[in-house]
């Protein structure tokens, strides 16, 4: 279902007085500190899991108890977006965490970006923060201080720095963000952003569907099979130029340009609930399975990797393979890393490399 909407022109649209007002704070490094393991029982892990499987590590041990987010920059280290303690970045030597008392605007992590010039920018659910490796700086999305709750964030091709939030899309114009009109009836919430190798925009909704933005226009496609929940948590155009669309109560979809395939409880997965998609290096589409781990389709097959190989995320956020091969699994009880088809706890002590297992 597509349905063409009429185009906007950055700069003039309506700037509120508010927008972009920067706040800049210092940003202080904290190491991370060494603790025991310990284990607990809990029951949401015996209903999951079984009696045999019923325990985790603390979840003071663990980089967080809740990873949403795991982005690489250009240097090659890893920021582990959280959900109640800011973000976490790891330089192969040591964890450092920043949240508020650092600078950071919020500490619920919802997505992290870098921009052309070696900045890392992060949305949370009180704004948007740019790092520039010494400060924070930090930008209201509405003047409004109960509705900045920012979903993504995202640097395209043409190093404009974009972001979706419950107030819709805005974009950078180098000082401030403003607003994006989509459309006058436009109201919903922005999960994520994209871009396809053409370089058209996609933008994931929480209500109607996704948008594609070619630099004139919005069009909105709405997946088949979708007369009910028209929601999109994700966006990936993989190797051969599919997208593939996750959603809140659907499942996930793969467009060809022409034909939708849904993969939902009916026919080949556990949850409808897909939060999150990612291709490896080998072309293969891996997408989280709300209470079922993760799922990987390789050569048209669809393989589970969740309570055999003991992954203990029933909510998976984030999967994210870096560049040096590592396969890092995150979500509710942490971060994991998997191997040959296991999954190891990745804790504040580690492992963190291959050879300290």
């Amino acid at each position: 279902m597509k349905n063409m909407l009429k185009p906007f022109i950055f700069f003039s649209l309506v700037i509120t007085s508010c927008n972009g007002q920067r706040e800049s704070v210092t940003a202080i490094k904290v190491n991370s500190q060494k603790t025991e393991y310990a284990t607990v029982m809990d029951e949401d892990y015996k209903y999951w899991y079984g009696e045999k499987y019923a325990q985790r590590p603390d979840k003071y041990l663990q980089v967080s108890e809740y990873i949403r987010i795991t982005f690489q920059d250009s240097k090659g280290n890893l920021w582990f977006g959280t959900n109640s303690e800011g973000v976490v970045r790891y330089d192969d030597k040591e964890l450092k965490y920043f949240s508020i008392k650092e600078g950071l605007s919020g500490n619920q992590v919802t997505d992290i970006t870098e921009d052309n010039y070696g900045n890392i920018w992060i949305s949370t659910n009180a704004g948007i923060s740019q790092y520039d490796g010494n400060q924070f700086y930090n930008y209201k999305i509405t003047q409004s201080s109960c509705n900045n709750k920012v979903m993504s964030i995202y640097n395209d091709r043409n190093g404009q720095i974009w972001a979706g939030s419950f107030s819709g899309l805005s974009v950078f114009t180098g000082f401030q963000f403003v607003p994006v009109e989509i459309s006058k009836e436009f109201k919903s919430a922005i999960m994520t952003i994209t871009e396809d190798t053409k370089g058209n925009l996609w933008l994931g909704t929480d209500k109607v569907g996704a948008y594609k933005y070619d630099g004139s226009t919005f069009e909105q496609i709405i997946p088949e099979g979708r007369q009910e929940d028209k929601s999109v948590t994700s966006i990936v155009e993989d190797k051969s130029g599919n997208l593939w669309f996750g959603s809140m109560m659907s499942g996930i979809s793969k467009y060809d340009g022409n034909t939708f395939t849904n993969f939902n409880i009916e026919n080949k997965i556990e949850n409808n609930e897909v939060w999150t998609i990612y291709e490896d290096k080998l072309g293969n589409i891996w997408f989280s399975s709300e209470g079922y781990g993760i799922y990987r389709y390789q050569n048209g097959i669809l393989t589970n990797f969740s309570k055999k190989q003991k992954l203990p995320l029933h909510a998976v956020q984030t999967i994210f393979e870096d560049k040096q091969g590592r396969f890092w699994i995150g979500g509710g009880n942490g971060l994991y890393r998997m191997e040959n088809n296991t999954f190891i706890n990745i804790t504040k002590n580690g492992p963190w490399k291959r050879d300290n297992c």
